[in-house]
């Protein structure tokens, strides 16, 4: 009887095992990045900073491809006063200008070599509702995509590490 037990176990374990669905497959890119670089490429081809010589920033992506992403230029103005809304023009310039970030999902389209966002929230507002495409390469753990270029001509590039 105890054989025949067993086997009743095995086979009803098996049965209810069936219907479950295969885990979701992991987002690519999951994990926990660093800014290695925030440059932009000139029209005439040159490469030069833009968030400054020692630029910052996290990239966190979970495994369904939402993220949240700040980059930070580590040359910004201190504020004079400890009060956020006290700031004077030239402080409040150097802080805008001196970040960037959003967050909501990515998904890869791996034909076109596209990290497509779709952008929930960011810290420039015309940016909140916008998908964004940008072409990207994953080499190892390096991310590196360029952003569209802007009115001057300029093309931004991120390069990130990945950490986990």
């Amino acid at each position: 009887m105890k054989p025949l037990t067993g086997a009743l176990f095995a086979m009803l374990a098996g049965l209810a095992t069936r219907d479950v669905p295969p885990p979701a497959p992991v987002f690519p890119l999951q994990g926990t990045w660093t800014l290695v670089a925030a440059d932009k490429i000139l029209p005439d081809g040159k490469t030069t900073r833009d968030y400054g010589e020692n630029p910052k920033g996290r990239l966190i992506v979970d495994a369904k491809g939402r993220y949240s992403l700040q980059i930070f230029k580590a040359e910004r103005l201190n504020f004079a006063s400890d009060s956020k809304a006290d700031g004077s023009v030239d402080e409040f310039r150097s802080a805008v200008m001196g970040s960037s970030t959003h967050y909501g999902t990515m998904k890869i389209d791996k034909p076109a070599g596209l990290l497509v966002f779709s952008i929930d929230g960011s810290s420039f507002p015309n940016w909140e509702g916008t998908t964004q495409r940008r072409q990207y390469t994953l080499v190892g753990p390096e991310l590196r995509y360029e952003v569209p270029p802007r009115k001057d001509g300029s093309i931004p590039v991120s390069v990130w590490r990945r950490l986990d």
